[in-house]
């Protein structure tokens, strides 16, 4: 439906040959406060033009968005892991 669901707030490279392969997304909250991290396959990423301008967009819903494992940075390992402790 063209609606926002989120940020892409980092992006996730494969070491092995250096090619992107997930988008990390933020979705809900407000002004960063709330808000819950997904990762999304960059397969299932397209890219859109719309008013003259690029957009990313996915065929998805916010509600399975917002029932996806949300993650958390690691600032320790520099990795994105599975946040095992937050509630939707």
């Amino acid at each position: 439906t063209n609606t926002k669901v989120g940020d892409i707030d980092d992006v996730l490279v494969s070491p092995s040959d250096g090619k992107i392969t997930a988008l990390i997304v933020g979705i809900g909250g407000f002004l960063g406060m709330g808000e819950k991290h997904v990762v999304v396959s960059f397969n299932a990423i397209k890219r859109t033009v719309m008013d003259n301008k690029n957009h990313l967009t996915i065929a998805t819903s916010k509600d399975a968005l917002a029932a996806a494992r949300n993650f958390k940075y690691d600032s320790k390992t520099s990795t994105w892991v599975a946040d095992t402790v937050s509630a939707k």
